[in-house]
């Protein structure tokens, strides 16, 4: 009876985050409340409560759900690739069709959040900035890796590219969300693989992005 009661709460707790992921992806983290997701949810706020204590816990479950997306959409699958510079482009192409296939109605709920609480102290802010370092910090490993086996020049800046492929990623959601421009995608697409480009050893083939 217990763990049938468990897998329920547990189910229950899923369906809800699934909602709230796509409220704040359009409304921000902000914009998410007990009353207004036990209407969309047809849950009690009693239910809701019992799920989640505060209204900074319920964003912060949010966040956590939405890094587990991207995980499943982003780096599960590019890790698949081989280790080196065509893990480093799989990784930059699935994080911008993640963004582009709209798998969230009003974009990356991550990045909303960091627009949204960049001035504002505390856990969201933190867990947000852990988030969005997390891409920021893969892109700098898997150049590394890539200049390692020699498919990278030496004088291929780790941070630097990766501070610059994570701007064009998060510059095309933006422009994709505010203006409806999905030709974002393609010139983020080619502002990566010109920088790539750039870097690329002699005689290694840059995989398609």
């Amino acid at each position: 009876m217990h763990t049938t009661t468990s897998s329920k709460g547990a189910t229950t707790r899923e369906a809800i985050l699934q909602e709230a992921m796509q409220m704040a992806s359009e409304l921000g983290l902000e914009g998410l409340s007990i009353g207004r997701l036990a209407e969309v949810t047809g849950l009690s706020k009693a239910g809701l409560f019992a799920h989640f204590g505060s209204k900074e816990e319920l964003q912060l479950a949010t966040l956590k759900a939405a890094r587990d997306r991207v995980a499943l959409e982003v780096f599960i699958p590019a890790f698949k690739a081989p280790r080196g510079l065509k893990r480093l482009v799989a990784v930059c192409d699935r994080w911008l069709a993640y963004a582009e296939s709209e798998v969230f109605r009003g974009g990356c709920p991550i990045a909303a959040a960091s627009a949204e609480f960049d001035g504002r102290p505390g856990p969201v802010k933190d867990y947000t900035a852990e988030c969005m370092a997390e891409l920021r910090q893969t892109l700098a490993r898997l150049i590394r890796e890539a200049k390692a086996s020699g498919e990278l020049s030496k004088d291929a800046d780790p941070e630097q590219l990766a501070y610059e492929f994570h701007a064009l990623a998060l510059g095309a959601n933006g422009a994709y969300q505010l203006f409806g421009d999905p030709s974002a995608f393609a010139m983020s697409r080619r502002a990566i693989k010109d920088r790539l480009r750039a870097f690329t050893a002699p005689g290694t083939r840059l995989a398609p992005l």
